[in-house]
């Protein structure tokens, strides 16, 4: 159990080149304008069939169907980012990227693993939607839990991660904390000083799949403080790969996205939102994570629970496609 808890956590780190990849490779790619093609919107949330023995779970109500008549923004498009684990059937990593083309800015919300999900599923956890139907069940549920649709879906392998890494020279990036780890079943040695380093692919994939140090002491809301880390790490990264002294790397993105990413976007539509991300520039691109508690439990499990007018709060500034502001009702927070 805990091999495979360590390999997971490791697994986080995907979705961090997931972002990368999609709104810097195709931002170079968006030279070529001739090619780029807005995507097409859902107009309303995702609802697909669960599996056998789950029916019933992801009929949509009268929230839904309210959306559905809602009138949506203008070049307004959201897309799910998934690092998957391929090995223990789920999605450890989710990432919601809300493009605003026609204000110019792109806003990327960090969903928890453990967030509580009402479900008819033992496990109410997130990530665990993968498991019962893959990222189209992912993406359901996400759009449920918050009342909106997710138009499209990015997943991506680890190995991405070290590779962009590697391909723009190593980053430049300020650990917040020490960094003090071993675990020679999996080969595993962290040992970082708090401050600046500079960090190649694997460097960089060691400080943000770290969660604390053989002795207890980490960060102290464990798996949020890591999302803060690959927050920052990605901010770090994308100014850097925006530079136009990498604009002559496009050819090694190209080459780290058709290995390791898989996505529903036509490469048109990645040219189009890789012009959107030039446009905006980096300091348009802005990172949250989506409010609750982790030490929260439901029926004994331990979860990370949802504050509910925080969140709505989150979406309606920065995730809400609709013209309308989205109450409570529209969203499936399930409250302890």
């Amino acid at each position: 159990m805990r091999r495979s808890k360590r390999r997971t956590s490791g697994l986080q780190a995907a979705a961090v080149a997931a972002v990368c990849i999609l709104f810097v490779m195709t931002a170079l790619l968006g030279l070529y304008k001739c090619f780029s093609k807005e995507p097409t919107p859902k107009p309303e949330p995702v609802g697909g069939p669960l599996p056998a023995g789950e029916a019933g779970a992801m009929e949509p109500g009268a929230a839904a169907a309210k959306n559905v008549a809602s009138e949506r923004k203008e070049k307004f498009h959201t897309i799910l980012l998934g690092g998957l684990d391929d090995e223990n059937g789920g999605s450890d990593t989710n990432l919601l990227v809300a493009v605003d083309a026609k204000n110019g800015k792109i806003d990327v919300i960090s969903l928890p693993r453990d967030t509580l999900l009402d479900v008819s599923w033992p496990v109410k956890k997130l990530n665990n939607a993968y498991h019962h139907g893959g990222i189209t069940q992912t993406m359901a549920e996400v759009s449920r839990l918050l009342g909106i649709p997710v138009d499209h879906y990015v997943t991506v392998d680890l190995r991405a991660f070290v590779e962009l890494v590697d391909a723009i020279n190593g980053v430049d990036f300020e650990i917040p904390v020490e960094m003090d780890y071993d675990d020679p079943e999996q080969d595993l040695h962290i040992h970082f000083p708090a401050g600046l380093r500079h960090l190649d692919g694997e460097e960089a994939l060691k400080v943000v799949r770290w969660r604390q140090n053989n002795d207890g002491t980490g960060y102290a809301t464990a798996d949020i403080g890591r999302i803060g880390t690959q927050q920052a790490f990605l901010m770090t990264a994308a100014k850097q790969m925006l530079q136009v002294s990498n604009w002559d790397k496009i050819r090694s993105y190209a080459e780290i996205f058709q290995k390791w990413v898989e996505t529903d976007l036509e490469l048109a539509n990645l040219i189009w939102l890789g012009e959107q991300a030039l446009t905006a520039g980096s300091d348009n691109i802005t990172f949250h994570t989506l409010p609750g508690d982790g030490a929260g439990y439901y029926k004994g499990g331990s979860y990370y629970v949802l504050d509910p007018e925080a969140v709505l709060e989150l979406v309606n500034s920065c995730a809400n496609p609709y013209q309308r502001e989205l109450t409570l009702e529209d969203m499936s927070i399930l409250v302890p």
